[in-house]
């Protein structure tokens, strides 16, 4: 696949990380400081599947949606882990490991990002940090995985290849 085309689904990856938060707030949960909104994990774990680079840009474009959308700066800071959590399970990826594993191993870290993300906005509360964030947040990318994990069984049985190890191999 030549960098034309991965610039394109970059491209796409990113407007989605940005479009999700502002229109879909429908499907959005909020137990403060934890906000949820369905498929807002998508894009980052589609982006694991292309390259590091490539998911810490989503990322980026994750925390942008989420500004753009008007939610609280601690939901932004939160979204800003989407950064760190798409580079660590896009390396992840590229050494090998399953993306259902993937998935699986970046849940815990997720959780714990977003939790030291509202720390300077809730201070260190102890139910709010591990209950309502780290334990929503878990929650929300497992959730979110198991929409990414149906969708790239779908592309993959449509494309008649096996995308989930990286989605520009032939």
């Amino acid at each position: 696949m030549n960098n034309v085309k991965k610039m394109v689904f970059t491209g796409l990856l990113i407007a989605f990380a940005i479009i999700i938060p502002i229109q879909f707030s429908f499907l959005k949960i909020t137990i403060p400081p934890f906000t949820a909104t369905l498929a807002a994990h998508v894009p980052m774990f589609l982006s694991m599947l292309m390259s590091p680079s490539t998911a810490i840009i989503v990322g980026i474009g994750s925390a942008i949606g989420f500004l753009l959308s008007g939610t609280p700066l601690y939901v932004v800071a939160r979204a800003s882990m989407h950064i760190i959590v798409g580079g660590i399970g896009a390396l992840m990826i590229k050494k090998g490991v399953s993306f259902t594993k993937v998935i699986a191993i970046t849940a815990p870290i997720h959780g714990v990002l977003e939790a030291i993300a509202v720390i300077p906005w809730y201070g260190i509360n102890v139910y709010q940090l591990l209950i309502v964030v780290a334990l929503g947040s878990i929650i929300h990318h497992v959730a979110d995985g198991v929409i990414t994990v149906a969708l790239v069984k779908a592309l993959s049985k449509a494309l008649g290849r096996d995308i989930s190890k990286n989605l520009f191999t032939t």
